[in-house]
């Protein structure tokens, strides 16, 4: 068999020429020994193995490639022939060798037109792009290499391990007794979305710039970090992009409703006042309303734990918790809860419409800041439309740029949290969910405000009346037919007694929804009915079809088991609309 080259075609013919080797073996044992002695850090760490396994079995390097392009091998032939070279800098350097070495002053030198293999090439990356070699012997502290090498962490794929952090690892001790990184972060490669290798020829290659042009830089850039577990592949799922779209978007409207909404009416020094310069302690935490108490807690709490999982290399569940507290805790629980305290219409205003200002800006503005490693650019345009002090304590400039900013938790120290004002607010928010999925269930208009008896008891019991016009706004309650009764009271007796749905939170927390309030029975009976009918004519269809000879017997078996399925849904749906109306 005839080989070809892959892209154009032409017969491969192999031909004995002579080439440049670098022995790698001392240079090998000092990077193989440079991570079994823990001076550099492989993450994950299973590829340690791969490591060992290549630098245990090195062999001679060959760096020459017959190129145009490319470094060119510091070597100059001494004379007319290819019998004395020279290894040297420069063609200076060069001549003063081979004058030293005999030769007229005046000698033919001719320099190697092989050029260096890209890999030796980029091996000398880290180091030769910060001045090396020029100012390796400077003692000024302020060159660039001095100042930038060695770096802290290199992040790359894992299936160039060997063929360029290795060789960057050999040459920089080597050449520079220094490690140039300590860690090596491997992450996976970016595959097609069934899993596949993206290649020309199957025609499922993404191409970066037109899903920039469609879904954002942003979107693309927080899809690939948060979906790689370090070494592991990551399938580009354009869903998957489309959604985190969505979550830019969601975060412009958090910060419209913050900076349009909640702060339309400051100004000039009231804007300023709210800038944030640092976290909120204790002391000004536990003087909070109960939703404050419990939003800065899990901010905080987020912060802790974004902060050791990016120092662990865990940045995909890094970036997942942000998104899930801003979007399932900031936007859904406290942004409609503020509403509350900033509109004078829900009871707000005063003193609870500036906490709220206050909490809102600062959990907005610490939350940009853990997202803009992720999202940089929608989340340096949105901080800018925060409130910014322009001096600092002593006069100095305040910072104009996010990537600039602190971060939330500068130290080891955990930020202020509230464990019983997290509890209990989470009883809160199961009470309000289980009013919700009962509306659902019993089909509620979605306007319709319905009523409700809350029983609880103790510190629960006051935390749902404080913040029972929260409540009224979340469960959509009628705040007039709402009451919150002590367990064991008359009042909670005869909520029992009543004709009411009983929705039990937890153990010493219930309500009671008054059907008569929910549902109009006329006509909810009038549309079970309806249903109940049509179910009715669909079971006899389709069990006269299962009954019948030539269906059964001809069929193929997977046709007529998925049938069955089918009738028995059916019957199941009819008998629960048949419980409904019998409720009724």
């Amino acid at each position: 068999r005839v080989p070809r080259s892959q892209r154009g075609g032409e017969i491969i013919e192999p031909m004995v020429s002579k080439q440049w080797f670098v022995k790698t073996e001392g240079m090998g044992a000092k990077a193989l020994e440079a991570v079994k002695g823990g001076e550099i850090e492989i993450v994950p760490k299973r590829f340690e193995k791969v490591w060992y396994g290549w630098l245990n079995d090195i062999r001679d390097w060959c760096i020459s490639r017959q190129l145009w392009w490319g470094h060119r091998i510091p070597v100059w032939y001494v004379g007319d022939t290819n019998d004395e070279y020279i290894v040297a800098r420069n063609e200076d350097e060069a001549r003063t060798k081979a004058t030293e070495a005999g030769h007229p002053a005046d000698v033919n030198l001719r320099q190697e037109d092989d050029v260096l293999d890209t890999w030796f090439s980029s091996g000398l990356w880290p180091f030769a792009t910060v001045g090396w070699p020029q100012d390796e012997e400077s003692a000024d502290p302020n060159t660039d290499l001095a100042r930038f090498y060695p770096g802290t962490c290199l992040e790359t794929g894992y299936d160039i391990l060997f063929f360029w952090v290795a060789r960057m690892v050999m040459l920089g001790i080597e050449l520079t007794d220094k490690s140039p990184f300590s860690v090596i972060y491997l992450h996976g490669l970016v595959r097609a979305a069934d899993g596949s290798k993206m290649s020309k020829t199957k025609g499922n290659v993404v191409d970066p710039l037109d899903t920039v042009a469609e879904y954002g830089a942003d979107s693309l850039r927080y899809s690939l970090v948060t979906g790689v577990t370090p070494g592991q592949d990551i399938p580009l799922n354009m869903e998957k992009i489309a959604a985190n779209k969505a979550f830019a978007n969601k975060l412009w409207n958090a910060c419209k409703f913050v900076t349009g909404n909640a702060l339309k009416d400051l100004e000039g020094e009231e804007l300023e006042a709210l800038a944030v310069n640092g976290p909120i302690g204790m002391e000004e935490l536990e003087g909070l309303a109960l939703p404050e108490r419990y939003i800065i807690s899990k901010c905080h709490e987020l912060v802790g734990s974004v902060t050791k999982d990016i120092e662990s290399y865990q940045l995909g569940a890094a970036g997942s918790k942000i998104y899930e507290f801003l979007w399932d805790q900031y936007a859904d629980w406290y942004i409609e809860i503020s509403k509350t305290r900033l509109y004078e219409g829900f009871g707000g205003g005063g003193e609870d419409a500036k906490t709220a200002q206050r909490v809102l800006v600062y959990i907005l503005d610490t939350s940009m800041r853990l997202l803009h490693p992720y999202m940089p650019y929608v989340t340096e345009q949105l901080w800018h439309h925060l409130p910014r002090q322009s001096r600092l304590d002593g006069g100095v400039a305040g910072v104009n740029s996010l990537m600039l900013a602190d971060w939330p938790q500068m130290d080891d120290a955990p930020l202020a949290t509230d464990a019983e004002a997290v509890a209990t607010f989470e009883v809160f928010q199961a009470l309000t969910r289980s009013i919700r999925n009962a509306r659902a269930e019993y089909n509620v208009e979605q306007g319709k405000k319905i009523s409700a008896t809350v029983v609880a008891s103790g510190h629960l019991k006051d935390a749902i009346e404080s913040e029972l016009k929260s409540l009224v706004m979340l469960a959509k309650l009628d705040p007039d037919q709402v009451a919150v009764v002590e367990a064991g009271s008359d009042e909670a007796n005869s909520a029992s007694e009543g004709d009411a749905v009983q929705l039990v939170v937890q153990d010493g927390v219930e309500a009671y929804l008054p059907l008569s309030g929910m549902v109009d029975a006329e006509k909810e009976r009038q549309r079970l009915e309806r249903q109940s009918a049509k179910l009715s004519k669909e079971i006899e269809k389709l069990a006269g079809r299962l009954n019948s000879p030539g269906f059964a017997d001809k069929a193929p078996p997977a046709i007529v088991d998925k049938a069955r399925v089918e009738l028995a849904e059916l019957e199941d749906q009819a008998s629960k609309v048949q419980a409904s109306l019998a409720a009724l």
